[in-house]
């Protein structure tokens, strides 16, 4: 991974079509904008993750993840997180 410092109004060029300036940052927040051709998708990493995982049901495939292992062995521990919480909600 490439870690760059960046300061507001200055970018990152991503090959020659792709370009990322830092807009605004309010404390821990970072605001980006993205430039980019029409035909290169640009998402947030949670949206992007949803969209793979639909493509995969589509086809009848286990979603992956970043290391290209299922999708599914990551998302069960939080499942099991989740139904806990919401029982102690309920009580």
């Amino acid at each position: 991974m490439l870690v760059l410092s960046r300061q507001k109004d200055e970018s990152i060029m991503i090959g020659d079509e792709v370009e990322i300036t830092i807009v605004d940052v309010r404390g821990d927040k970072v605001r980006l904008g993205i430039t980019a051709p029409k035909n290169i998708p640009v998402h947030r990493r949670e949206i992007y993750d949803a969209i793979q995982r639909e493509k995969a049901q589509k086809e009848g495939e286990p979603p992956m993840d970043d290391n290209n292992g299922p999708l599914h062995k990551l998302e069960e521990p939080l499942r099991k997180k989740t139904d806990k919480s919401e029982r102690a909600t309920q009580k």
